[in-house]
């Protein structure tokens, strides 16, 4: 065997073993600040590891409970921590203010790497300020494409969204859609408007937003369903989110609609439902390879010197199609979590 294949396979081979601890930050879980638990990973042996120092790196996102997307981003991470040698501390807040608070606590820990998402980027500015400032190097992945570079980070891993959109609605097109509801489940969330505004760029019929609380599943089917019932002529259904896409099913059964749904992202559940027919499609970029890249980045560039993209390009992950052509291949990934 290639000895490079081989070693590139080992690179990007899931997590096979890894102990997890739970660690807050330090004030990551205080009432006044709202963070999020901050969890720990990458102490675990895997083949392969990294004889190099010991490094400690903390993943910051925007995820919101119950969102199923970014178990996949912090498989990839952890399987690239668990590689490198890298102690992964994870923190999570879909508040803005209260993501920056656990950046800030990053910082104060002294952490050798900080990789963040910038879903509302004007709120991260400052902490991602005082991370440079205190020699810390900063990378993106999944959102802020549009703000990266502007705001000193080094590197991006992520798709562009507006593109991503740009080709669903071309796509809808294709489909013979006349109209089309996006449902956007964070409002200000830069990468979900920048999705139906690329959307409603390409296609050629009517688009619609619709904005639902993402936090409150039940409420997400009762706004859908509502909307539905109103409109009749809504004939497609664009969810930004699996679990979302997946409520819409429901959504377009309890109003007697016969509208069709396609969606952004994917879930175990998300790839059964196209193999079933109740989703058409869905635009994947690749989350597990956004977490990955990214943790796997801050070790190259501490122990290599190296940029990806050169610093001056982002790394785009997506958009790639998954519908029935394909579902079946992409599924055998997705049951591992992965895809």
């Amino acid at each position: 065997m290639d000895r490079t294949l081989d070693a590139r396979s080992r690179r990007i081979a899931p997590l096979v073993a890894l102990t997890a601890a739970a660690l807050l930050l330090a004030a990551g879980c205080s009432s006044s600040s709202g963070g999020k638990k901050a969890e720990e990973s990458g102490d675990g042996g895997a083949a392969g590891k990294a004889d190099t120092p010991r490094m400690t790196v903390a993943l910051v996102t925007h995820q919101a409970p119950g969102d199923t997307f970014w178990d996949i981003v912090r498989k990839g991470a952890e399987a690239a921590a668990a590689k490198d040698n890298i102690r992964l501390v994870y923190a999570h807040d879909p508040n803005a203010g209260d993501q920056a608070n656990l950046v800030q606590n990053a910082i104060d820990q002294k952490v050798d790497g900080i990789a963040i998402t910038l879903a509302k980027p004007d709120a991260m500015k400052n902490a991602v300020g005082k991370a440079t400032s205190a020699g810390i190097p900063v990378v993106g992945l999944n959102s802020g494409l549009s703000d990266w570079k502007k705001l000193g980070l080094m590197e991006f891993f992520g798709q562009d969204e507006t593109v991503a959109g740009e080709a669903l609605g071309k796509k809808l097109n294709a489909e013979g859609a006349k109209k089309a509801v996006c449902v956007i489940q964070e409002q200000g969330n830069i990468g979900l408007t920048q999705r139906c505004d690329g959307v409603k760029k390409t296609f050629g019929g009517t688009t619609v937003n619709l904005y639902v609380n993402g936090t409150d599943m039940p409420s997400v089917k009762s706004t859908i369903t509502a909307k539905l019932k109103q409109d009749p002529a809504i004939d497609y259904v664009v969810a930004l989110g699996a679990p979302y896409a997946l409520t819409s099913v429901q959504s377009v059964s309890d109003a007697g609609s016969k509208a069709k749904i396609a969606t952004f992202d994917l879930n175990k559940e998300l790839t059964g439902a196209i193999s079933k027919g109740t989703i058409e499609f869905a635009v994947d970029q690749q989350p597990y390879l956004q977490g990955y890249l990214a943790i796997d980045s801050l070790w190259l560039y501490k122990n290599n010197g190296n940029y990806s993209g050169g610093g001056e390009q982002p790394v785009l992950t997506g958009p790639a199609f998954v519908d029935k052509s394909n579902v079946d291949t992409v599924a055998k990934f997705a049951t591992k979590g992965t895809r």
